[in-house]
């Protein structure tokens, strides 16, 4: 995904339903090499999850970050929790990386959108 290509920032995702899982974290700054490092692994590692569909990211200048990741079921997210290499990741998470997380798992129903219209 290029950060430069606004377009390929969205998830090209199925006709729903789908699962959302919506991650909002405040990063602590600590350990950024690190943190960079393991982000890059666990998009490699989620591309190839069974299930998985795709996601969106965006993080501001203090740290405060949403990223949604799209799944085609709940067993499929339980899958990609109990990954060993994401649980590991996770743990670092929770005790360096964020000052506070909030995970939330929803199903979208209707999804709707696309580029804008000019009008005429």
């Amino acid at each position: 995904m290029s950060a430069s290509d606004s377009a390929s920032r969205f998830a090209d995702l199925p006709a729903p339903p789908y699962y959302a899982v919506i991650f909002s974290s405040q990063r602590s700054g600590q350990d950024e090499a690190g943190y960079a490092v393991a982000a890059e692994r666990m998009v490699e590692l989620v591309g190839r999850q069974p299930g998985f569909l795709g996601f969106e990211s965006t993080r501001d200048g203090d740290g405060f970050g949403i990223t949604v990741a799209y799944f085609d079921s709940e067993q499929s997210i339980r899958a990609w929790r109990d990954q060993a290499e994401h649980a590991a990741a996770r743990d670092l998470g929770h005790r360096r990386w964020y000052q506070r997380f909030e995970q939330r798992v929803a199903i979208v129903h209707r999804a709707y959108g696309g580029p804008r219209r000019d009008a005429d």
